[in-house]
């Protein structure tokens, strides 16, 4: 069985040469104590814009040369980077080995977007597998993970000063997703590659942050419904090269949880944790995973998703495995909003479809087994396509999320809207007071190149849609006869 408790990753990132036997022979390599077995994926039975992290990917791939459909090698070499996390090792892993250099660069590109880069250098090492990389790539690796460590650092510092003038301020607030992540789904924060900080803050207490974050040299670039996003010493368009470089440069959004009447307040259940020197205030733990997996759902129900994500939501599913209290409590808070059993199972679901079976009776119960036929169809159909997909993605979430409206999960946005968006993108850089011209010019250049680029994804997508809404309705069909 795939789904097996993941071991505790090392903390030494020095590598050592193996030689790497085939993987086909399904022996474990020497001294690795790691099993290699044929992976059988699972199939089911019957089956606005950008936001801020985003428009930060696309500023980054817009020269990527990416493209929303890839060819099967591709899609397939993307799938061992994933199977690799499993535990015993599936044989199918083996197709990592003797990539061409064009391979390499083209999967290189798609880890740093999807996050997965410094993921799968901690995995390798963690199995004393580095061998498995090219001398190149692995250097390449270590010195991206010796630049996000730096650049951690300076974010957790950043969190720290903020927090710590939260607190003497009295505020009510929680971290959210980010660093409040670990332990439970990242195994050290140097490894996730996140672009801003995230707080859930009360309403009476919105004002007040403003201010202390004004005060940091925050400015307020955007109001979005209940959020606020907070930008300080922003960067005109961050190469790809530089993602992990720390530059200083923080995005902010502070997340207003309203008083209504009859809910509970997720901030009257925080936890505290001890994070660098200060209390932290953290979600419940069920609130937090509960928050995690309908971030991943809302994720893939957007043209672009970080397969990351997925990787994260799974370890946290393996690292409570065992503890049936927690499913229980998760099951009484959850099992009646349609929004939260049907985001955690098709999350649940895609995942087993690709990496195998990992999820508790506990969990899967009351999410997967409840989810629509047409959820289980799509899941079937088009999960590989999206998890494994390229920048800037697709459409095809937008199926799943037409169907699902009658199972009682609304869509923010209508499928004409959606499809032939009225208006223009927002700004990926607002423009700040006396900034020069030679900034200026750049800011442009990059909003018409973002511009254009919305445009050929809209025309590309919107041409493709009718054909694959046919196909859907044409499954669908054959399941409802």
């Amino acid at each position: 069985m795939q789904g097996q408790r993941m071991k505790p990753a090392k903390t030494s990132h020095t590598t050592k040469e193996i030689m790497l036997p085939s993987f086909s022979d399904q022996r474990p390599p020497h001294g690795t104590g790691i099993h290699l077995v044929p992976y059988t994926p699972v199939v089911p039975q019957r089956v606005e814009q950008l936001g801020d992290t985003q428009a930060l990917i696309e500023t980054s791939a817009m020269n990527a040369n990416t493209s929303p459909i890839i060819p099967n090698r591709q899609q397939s070499i993307r799938e061992a980077v994933l199977l690799i996390f499993c535990d015993p090792l599936p044989a199918q892993c083996s197709r990592l080995q003797n990539l061409s250099d064009r391979e390499w660069r083209k999967l290189l590109t798609w880890l740093d977007i999807s996050g997965l880069a410094l993921y799968l250098l901690d995995r390798v090492t963690e199995l004393d597998m580095c061998a498995l990389l090219p001398p190149r790539v692995l250097a390449r690796l270590q010195r991206n993970l010796s630049e996000n460590t730096k650049r951690t650092h300076g974010m957790i510092a950043e969190s720290v000063g903020i927090q710590q003038d939260f607190q003497r301020a009295n505020l009510s607030y929680a971290t959210l997703k980010g660093f409040s992540l670990y332990p439970y789904s990242v195994p050290k924060p140097e490894m996730r590659h996140q672009f801003d900080m995230d707080f859930l803050v009360a309403e009476k207490s919105i004002s007040e942050a403003r201010q202390i974050l004004e005060r940091r040299g925050y400015r307020l670039s955007a109001i979005s419904g209940r959020s606020w996003e907070f930008k300080k010493n922003e960067i005109p368009g961050i190469p790809l090269k530089d993602l992990y470089k720390n530059l200083s440069s923080w995005s902010l959004e502070l997340h207003v949880e309203t008083n209504t009447p009859g809910h509970a307040s997720l901030l009257d259940r925080i936890e505290k944790r001890d994070f660098y020197g200060i209390d932290m205030p953290v979600l419940s733990p069920v609130d937090l995973f509960l928050g995690q997996g309908l971030h991943a759902y809302k994720h893939i129900c957007s043209e672009f998703s970080r397969t990351a994500h997925l990787v994260e939501f799974r370890r946290h599913v393996l690292i409570r495995q065992d503890d049936d209290a927690f499913w229980e409590e998760l099951r009484s808070t959850a099992r009646d909003n349609p929004r939260a059993y049907i985001g955690l199972g098709v999350v649940t679901l895609l995942i087993t479809h690709i990496m195998g079976d990992f999820a508790p009776k506990g969990l899967t119960s009351w999410t997967v087994e409840r989810l629509p036929e047409s959820a289980r169809l799509w899941v079937e159909m088009y999960g590989r396509r999206v998890v494994l997909g390229s920048f800037p993605g697709s459409k095809l979430y937008l199926l799943l999320q037409r169907d699902l409206e009658s199972a009682g999960v609304p869509a923010k946005r209508s499928l004409r809207q959606s499809l032939l968006p009225s208006r223009l993108p927002p700004a990926v850089i607002q423009a700040s007071t006396n900034e020069p011209l030679s900034v200026q010019i750049r800011r442009y250049r990059i909003q018409l190149n973002h511009i254009f680029s919305r445009l050929r994804f809209h025309i590309m997508e919107g041409l493709r849609f009718p054909w694959e809404s046919y196909r859907w309705r044409q499954h669908m069909n054959r399941i409802t006869q």
